[in-house]
């Protein structure tokens, strides 16, 4: 069978990078194809009444791709090229995605051996429906137990209807307690993991009949962690062990030393990492924390970790640590570095800048006709440009001032104009990349906006400009 031809419609600009991206991406997805460049520096400003008096086909084509921010009907670009017709990303780099074929092809990637535990705290204080509303968002996150944390002093006499409720939704739940009563009534009503045991509960774990988490009595002197795990090994309870992470200036460098003592003393030996001590406890985004965090334990085969979501910095932490175990059980295991495999955990800055540059830009500028503004960010300024004007500077203000002084714009527009500007000051302050009409990308983070382009009133709308595909 014959591969499908696709015609690829694109503008000067980016007819290079495209040509070198299809030569790559076609023999993979299993395509033919061919380039048309109409006249025009960018192709995604035209629209496609103007992009169909413009192309000329002399072959049959089984599908034309037009960037994904072509504005118009496509039933007009369909009728001139004979062929169906779809919008494709914003952006070619994407076309490797778009087709399910990145270009850095990751075999398994995905895999992962690292459980994580997700706790609500001071869960005898909430009613079932928050207990029930927070699980289940730990679960979409990525949670594999959802912990159940107790308060200290008496015991929850609603833990055992707590835990069957979330059973009965399908949840694999553990208990954070050392109440006797407490965690009795838990594991009977479904509990599977009790957090945890040392010389002042042992006795009471033997007839738990599930598993528990070892600590130490001293954390830091590691007193009465040999002989709890002695104990439970003769009783055939499984365990594994946690050796406290301390938060930093408060023996940090110390307690990652004792897993690393645990794991000779316990090769074999089951092990879980509370991570809250780091991320709870110190000024900084969670994310990377919790990568550096898990690459610790997936080099030294601690397969749990428990989290919060308490401070605001770690809101997101269950679905950090999801991801963050996917890429370092990769690195890992392949060897490489977790470098430019997860694109997801990259939330404040972007991973590369993407530049015109200021010849191009200025290109750009001098082949508008219309009135219509197109808005940019790079090299520190903002730069706007339309038929009329190329104003570029650092202050948002400024810029608006100055353009009101050559053209007036009218409040709705005015108003698309300043969003557009907050978003591209963004992202100069932070380093990212600004394309006008798309959100930010925030990594995993990152909301989806619906264009607004044509939305709001622009200027009159008189005839077609044939250097930039757009109407004046």
């Amino acid at each position: 069978m014959a591969s499908p031809h696709l015609l690829f419609v694109t503008g000067k600009l980016a007819e290079p990078a495209l040509r070198r991206l299809l030569a790559e991406l076609a023999p993979r997805v299993g395509f033919e194809f061919t380039v048309a460049v109409l006249p025009i520096t960018a192709v995604s400003l035209a629209t496609t009444p103007w992009i169909a008096r413009h192309l000329t086909t002399t072959s049959k084509f089984d599908r034309v791709l037009l960037p994904g921010m072509c504005a118009g009907d496509l039933a007009v670009v369909a009728e001139r090229a004979g062929a169906p017709v779809e919008r494709g990303p914003n952006d070619l780099r994407e076309l490797p995605d778009y087709f399910g074929k990145p270009l850095a092809p990751r075999a398994g990637y995905g895999a992962h051996d690292i459980a994580i535990l997700a706790e609500i705290n001071h869960a005898p204080r909430l009613t079932r429906a928050a207990i029930l509303s927070l699980a289940r968002s730990y679960r979409d996150s990525g949670a594999d137990l959802i912990d159940l944390g107790c308060d200290p002093g008496d015991a929850w006499s609603g833990v055992g209807d707590a835990v069957r409720a979330l059973r009965d939704d399908g949840l694999r739940v553990s208990i954070d307690s050392f109440n006797v009563t407490e965690v009795q009534q838990a594991v009977k009503a479904g509990a599977e993991l009790v957090l945890s045991v040392n010389s002042t509960n042992l006795a009471a774990a033997r007839d738990w009949g599930c598993e528990v988490v070892v600590l130490p009595d001293d954390a830091r002197t590691m007193e009465g962690l040999d002989r709890t795990v002695e104990t439970l090994a003769k009783w055939n309870v499984p365990f594994r062990i946690d050796p406290i992470v301390e938060p930093i200036a408060f023996g940090f460098a110390a307690s990652l030393g004792r897993y690393l003592e645990v794991r000779r003393r316990y090769p074999q030996a089951e092990m879980l990492m509370g991570v809250g001590n780091l991320t709870e406890l110190t000024d900084v985004d969670s994310a990377g924390v919790n990568v550096l965090l898990l690459g610790f334990c997936q080099e030294l085969g601690i397969r749990g970790v428990l989290t919060t979501e308490v401070i605001n910095w770690c809101r997101s932490s269950v679905r950090e640590l999801d991801l963050a175990r996917r890429l370092v059980h990769h690195a890992c295991r392949e060897h490489v570095l977790p470098k430019r495999l997860e694109p997801d955990l990259v939330l404040l800055r972007d991973p590369r800048l993407h530049e015109f540059g200021e010849q191009t830009l200025n290109e750009l500028a001098a082949g508008i006709g219309d009135r219509n503004f197109r808005l940019f960010a790079e090299r520190g300024l903002l730069h706007v440009m339309n038929g009329a004007m190329h104003l570029q500077g650092a202050d948002p203000f400024e810029l608006f001032a100055r353009m009101q002084q050559q053209e007036k714009v009218d409040p709705s527009h005015a108003f698309y104009l300043g969003y557009e500007m907050a978003k591209a000051a963004t992202a100069l302050t932070l380093g990212k990349n600004y394309v006008q009409d798309q959100a930010l990308h925030w990594g995993f983070l990152t909301v989806p906006e619906r264009t607004h382009r044509g939305t709001m009133a622009t200027a009159p709308e008189t005839s077609t400009d044939e250097r930039t595909g757009t109407d004046r």
